[in-house]
């Protein structure tokens, strides 16, 4: 199941050949991580991964491979609220992609999958590039589409799924402006058609009079004493149309490299969001960086969201809102993120041959108009290294 502000690493197997690899240096890259995740909610992710590239410059390919585990524990106030006892899952994925740019033109193909046992998703994606102004911008136009088939543990999906496509457009212009300088924009349009309901989530019901007094963060035994006697699954829109246009700059100071990225974002369900992240990575010595990473993220509930939604229970009939969702990643909500990072390159006559490096981050998120919780605190860490040879 995918985890809000869970950022996802690789656990990797990759194998690759090309046709001139004998006469055309190869360089290659590995490298293996160990995440963990950690929330207030009593939600704990490991995710152990590998990783591995290989990047021909003089003939203009390169392929990159991955796949990762990710042991997910769950004793959330979610759980709790549906009267079911903490469960463990275990999710599998998996990424392959491929380039080939021999000159001005380059074009680029990958495919991802990831399963657990309730759920299979699939990605294909195609990418083409050109060089501009003289190398000094570079347009990309990309595709991709992705099949997903959500269901419920133990039961097949010939007898209950519930299914989803998602079709992505992309395009970005990378512009040299100048010796240390690039600025990247970006948009992206997403198109989806399908169910996104989640099948174990049940909402609870209250008549007119007492919604209203539900108060944000309501535990759940008040909730049980308030609402009505019946509970609805989840229901949303079957379609939905996204919108983002991001902006990175990158500048290289004489000892230190700054990394701004900001997003926008709009979609046909009435949500609105701002992200902004910010890295300045720090190269203390010719071994040692050491680098801070700040992020901000804000953002307004979809047009349906409500806190506590009214109902009706009648003798063999209940009234409800045509759409309701129980997700509270779908309400108002800030978050922000901050933590430090170090690497250690520890290669011989090239200390970036083989290198280490830990992450650990810490993150506050606010529930404006939920159910149950109104805050959250996470931890993240990551621990890794890669090597790099040709």
């Amino acid at each position: 199941m995918a985890l809000p502000l869970l950022r996802s690493t690789a656990v990797a197997v990759f194998f690759t050949t090309a046709a001139h690899a004998q006469s055309t240096p190869v360089r290659w890259t590995a490298g293996a991580e160990v995440a963990g995740y950690l929330d207030s909610d009593h939600v704990a992710v490991l995710t152990p991964s590998l990783r591995a590239s290989a990047r021909a410059p003089t003939s203009g390919w390169s392929a990159d491979g991955s796949y990762l585990v990710d042991v997910v524990s769950a004793a959330s106030v979610d759980v709790v609220s549906a009267a079911s006892p903490r469960w463990t899952e275990v999710r599998h994925a998996g990424a392959l992609a491929a380039r080939y740019k021999p000159r001005a033109l380059g074009v680029g193909v990958r495919g991802a999958t990831s399963v657990e046992p309730d759920f299979v998703s699939w990605v294909a994606g195609l990418e083409g590039s050109a060089d501009l102004a003289r190398k000094n911008a570079v347009l990309a136009l990309g595709y991709s589409f992705e099949h997903d088939v959500a269901g419920r543990k133990g039961t097949p999906f010939s007898v209950y799924a519930l299914r989803l496509d998602r079709h992505e457009l992309s395009a970005r212009v990378e512009l040299v402006l100048d010796r240390a300088t690039v600025f990247t924009p970006s948009f992206d349009l997403g198109l989806e058609s399908g169910r996104q309901e989640k099948p174990y989530r049940w909402l609870p019901l209250f008549d007119a009079a007492t919604a209203p007094r539900v108060p944000v963060g309501a535990p759940v035994e008040e909730v049980d004493a308030l609402r009505l006697p019946a509970r609805v699954t989840e229901r949303l829109p079957e379609t939905r149309q996204r919108y983002a246009l991001s902006g990175r700059l990158a500048h290289r100071f004489e000892q230190s490299t700054l990394v701004l990225w900001d997003r926008a974002y709009l979609d046909s369900w009435g949500l609105r969001s701002s992200s902004s992240d910010l890295r300045w990575t720090f190269e203390l010595s010719r071994r040692w960086s050491l680098w801070p990473h700040l992020r901000f993220h804000v953002q307004s509930g979809v047009s349906f969201w409500e806190r506590a939604y009214v109902g009706s229970v009648n003798t063999g009939s209940v009234s409800v809102p045509e759409f309701r969702s129980g997700d509270r990643e779908l309400g108002p909500l800030w978050s922000a993120t901050a933590g430090p990072g170090v690497r250690f390159d520890v290669g011989g006559a090239d200390p970036r041959s083989l290198s280490m490096t830990l992450e650990i981050e810490g993150s506050y998120t606010n529930f404006e108009d939920a159910l149950y919780i109104d805050h959250r605190w996470s931890g993240f860490g990551v621990a890794g290294f890669s090597v790099r040879f040709e």
